[in-house]
């Protein structure tokens, strides 16, 4: 398995993030979702800083995804999602995107019949003009070799996508949106199907660009969280139930009951 590396600057995700003048953040207040009269988002409020990872959790049909997929479009919402300033509620999903909000899905997306940097290319060019597309690129962008290096693809990047391993697929679609220079990414369950190795490296990879970035991390995997979150924000039945360091929120009493009734928070879902 290939190591990453990273051009990011050392540092490191921390509990609250960065908030000073200049970080990025996402802001969202009284976010409600519907569907037919049932209520899969309630009210909920969050704030996530620039330089935070945070691990959101919570058992199935708590509205994880569907909260993700308000963020960035998918579904309709009422109330106020804000990055850094900028009203998301009610642009399009590729206004969004532009606007610097990217996400991956459980299941990988990528393009198998091309290579790693013609993914990679592609994704960065979604913000170049049509005309600018269609002319032959002369070397490769820096933004692109930059997105190799942080996703250890670098020796991988003349093979085509669709031979990557599962966790290098994976990272392949973290390192699309980092051509797309996104500085908040929402990643719903990057580690599901991974071995042992490739969640270790993953979990790095997170860890370096939670750093730098607003980073949300849907996942059920409860030992990945415990290892890699700087903060957590726990979920059920549409609304948020706890928020705080991970010994804050495996010692939540309202926490220990809706993981059936167990103090061990590491219950699968």
């Amino acid at each position: 398995m290939t190591t990453a590396h990273t051009h990011e600057p050392n540092s490191v995700p921390r509990p609250g993030g960065n908030a000073g003048m200049e970080s990025q953040y996402l802001e969202i207040r009284d976010l409600v979702v519907d569907f037919g009269g049932f209520r899969a988002i309630d009210g909920v409020d969050l704030t996530l800083f620039q330089g935070d990872l945070r691990f959101l959790i919570g058992p199935n049909g708590a509205g994880k995804t569907t909260l993700i997929d308000a963020i960035t479009g998918l579904v309709p919402a009422t109330g106020d999602i804000t990055k850094s300033g900028t009203q998301l509620l009610g642009l399009k999903p590729h206004q969004i995107n532009r606007a610097g909000v990217g996400r991956t899905f459980q299941t990988p997306s990528v393009f198998d019949n091309l290579t790693v940097t013609q993914n990679l290319d592609i994704a960065g060019g979604a913000g170049r003009s049509f005309w600018n597309r269609l002319r032959a690129r002369h070397g490769i962008p820096e933004i692109v070799e930059q997105a190799l290096e942080t996703t250890g693809l670098t020796h991988h990047r003349d093979r085509p996508a669709g031979i990557l391993a599962h966790g290098q697929k994976k990272w392949l679609e973290i390192g699309m949106l980092l051509v797309q220079d996104a500085k908040v990414l929402l990643l719903d369950e990057p580690v599901a199907g991974m071995n042992h190795e490739e969640r270790v490296e993953t979990g790095e990879l997170l860890r370096r660009l939670g750093g730098e970035r607003t980073v949300v991390v849907v996942e059920h995997d409860m030992e990945f969280m415990r290892n890699y979150a700087t903060s957590v924000t726990v979920m059920a039945a549409g609304k948020v139930l706890s928020e705080g360091s991970v010994a804050e929120v495996q010692n939540d009493p309202r926490v220990q009951e809706v993981y059936l009734g167990t103090s061990n928070v590491g219950t699968e879902d």
